[in-house]
């Protein structure tokens, strides 16, 4: 509402500007009584749902804050349970390297042990496989001596025995000839 044209017309019938601010019993009477009303008013109807609102604004931002320190609380938590967790990992990490560089060790030492195992297994098969072929060797030597010797001999003597006779008679000879020889290298 305007104020304007109603002082207009208060003027136009007293003559007198009429002053907003000068007490009067009147006006401070009719002031008090507005001002009394209209805070009944307010109190009955408009306070308590402003301040249900601002009670119910204030209990939301404390539960908020509630909430946040919960929920930081369990994320610090959260944390320590992950750096814990983090270090366990981490030791068993370092252990299962530990663990794995025994076992590769002890693999490495298990495979050099077979392969010297084996490589004497080999050497001994070898040395054996050596001495069977000298044996056969000079064996095979002595029955071509014989048989020369026993060709030699028959020509010398051309009369030959049986060959048999010759043979043993040679053997014998070689065997009193390579003890001799034995004999003779101790010495």
């Amino acid at each position: 509402m305007n104020v304007l044209p109603v002082l207009l017309v208060l003027q136009d019938h007293t003559g007198e500007t009429p002053n907003v601010f000068a007490l009067s019993q009147n006006v401070s009477f009719w002031t008090l009584v507005i001002f009394l009303l209209l805070l009944g008013v307010l109190t009955k109807w408009a306070f308590p749902p402003i301040l249900g609102y601002a009670a119910a604004r204030e209990q939301r931002i404390q539960d908020s804050l509630d909430e946040a320190k919960r929920t930081r609380a369990e994320a610090e938590s959260l944390l320590a349970q992950q750096r814990q967790e983090l270090t366990t990992a981490r030791q068993e990490a370092q252990q299962l390297i530990a663990d794995a560089k025994q076992a590769s060790e002890r693999v490495r030492a298990e495979l050099i042990e077979g392969t010297r195992t084996e490589q004497a297994a080999m050497l001994t098969r070898a040395r054996q496989e050596i001495e069977r072929e000298r044996d056969l060797a000079v064996e095979s030597v002595r029955r071509e001596a014989v048989d020369i010797a026993l060709a030699a001999a028959g020509r010398l003597i051309e009369k030959k025995l049986g060959a048999e006779e010759d043979r043993k008679l040679v053997v014998e000879f070689l065997g009193r000839a390579q003890a001799g020889a034995s004999t003779a290298g101790a010495n």
